[in-house]
């Protein structure tokens, strides 16, 4: 373990359950993300939240807007604001190809987990998506129905 680091920074993992039901998940992206000093602290305290998060392109740079961070308590008049939109920071090559996809239609870009990486650093996994139907929601409950009936079947 590197000096000066806790236990819970290698531990810090939030993911965006609904994600994976909502979307299919076409290509995967890890970024880096500015923060602020009480946003690192809720995040390594496990208060943030990707459910409402998307991601969006302003001047040729990628934010992620609604994503909640919680404000830290012993913040106090230094907090931060709980939904404010956060840089992201990747590559040229990685911008311009994510922008390009995005105009095509249907796909956007979503936020899937939210770690700490040995460094320290935050980092957010975000990934290239479309949007499911119905009928594709259907299927992918059947699917997980039938491959927990399998597992319940081995273990008997």
């Amino acid at each position: 373990m590197a000096k000066g680091s806790n236990a819970t920074t290698d531990q810090i993992n939030i993911r965006n359950r609904k994600a994976t039901f909502e979307f299919e998940i076409l290509d995967k992206f890890v970024a880096g993300i500015v923060l602020t000093g009480t946003e690192i602290k809720s995040i390594r305290e496990g208060k943030a939240n990707l459910q409402d998060g998307f991601c969006s392109f302003t001047n040729q740079e990628l934010f992620i807007r609604e994503m909640q961070i919680s404000q830290y308590k012993q913040g106090g008049h230094y907090n931060h604001e709980p939904k404010r939109e956060r840089k992201l920071l990747l590559n040229r090559a990685e911008l311009r190809k994510l922008e390009k996809k995005t105009k095509e239609k249907g796909l956007t870009i979503i936020p899937l987990r939210l770690f700490v990486n040995e460094r320290g650093l935050a980092k957010l996994e975000i990934a290239m998506a479309k949007g499911k139907r119905v009928h594709d929601k259907r299927e992918s409950i059947k699917e997980k129905d039938q491959a927990r009936e399998l597992k319940r079947m081995k273990l008997n």
